[in-house]
């Protein structure tokens, strides 16, 4: 059954990140189970690449379409503990205590959110992301206490599938939907282009 279509959005919440564990020999990853990334206060991703135009016959002869991914922001209450060991590389010792090193090796994963509708959450997946280390600050206590949030720099590239970002519409299926957060779902393309080539086929007849 298709669920009613959007007019609008707004909010930001149930934000996880799914670590790429390994990558086969044709570059396919393979993802663990989403972990929830809480306190989630804003993302802002700005799309990088622009088009080109090739000029021929005194015209726009061909457009190049040139997706570099995202950057951007994701700003936090506090950066997990599961995050900063499993993504940013950080150490957890024996005695509890966690470290930073400048040896530290920083992983790639998957980031799941979704935003509010007037009908439906807007559940997305971006494949491919890389995070920075955040800034450490805070400042002391006046006549109210300032909550100062923590931001992670975001960049998220292509796969070798060419996959970049995929989320939910009005026509997406309810089991995929409602499994959206346990497992990354990695759509079918060829199928996409096959059910595309049949619509087209049928408008021509």
């Amino acid at each position: 059954m298709a669920m009613e279509k959007n007019k609008v959005k707004f909010g930001l919440n149930k934000v996880h990140y799914a670590k790429i564990t390994s990558y086969d020999e044709e570059g396919v990853p393979t993802f663990a189970t989403p972990v929830r990334i809480p306190g989630a206060v804003s993302l802002s991703i700005d799309a990088e690449g622009e088009a080109s135009n090739f000029y021929a016959d005194d015209g726009v002869y061909y457009v190049i379409n040139n997706n570099s991914g995202y950057t951007g922001d994701l700003e936090i209450a506090l950066v997990p503990l599961e995050f900063a060991t499993d993504i940013l590389g950080e150490k957890l010792d024996e005695k509890g205590v966690l470290t930073e090193t400048n040896t530290a090796e920083v992983s790639q994963f998957a980031l799941l959110f979704e935003f509010s509708g007037d009908k439906n959450k807007i559940r997305h997946c971006l494949f491919c992301c890389s995070a920075s280390r955040p800034a450490t600050e805070s400042s002391t206590i006046e006549d109210e206490k300032e909550v100062k949030t923590e931001t992670l720099s975001l960049t998220a590239t292509a796969l070798n599938s060419g996959l970049v970002k995929t989320k939910t519409c009005e026509k997406t299926d309810a089991e995929v939907y409602e499994n959206w957060y346990k497992a990354v779902y990695m759509p079918n393309l060829a199928a996409a282009v096959q059910s595309g080539k049949a619509s087209a086929a049928s408008v021509k007849a």
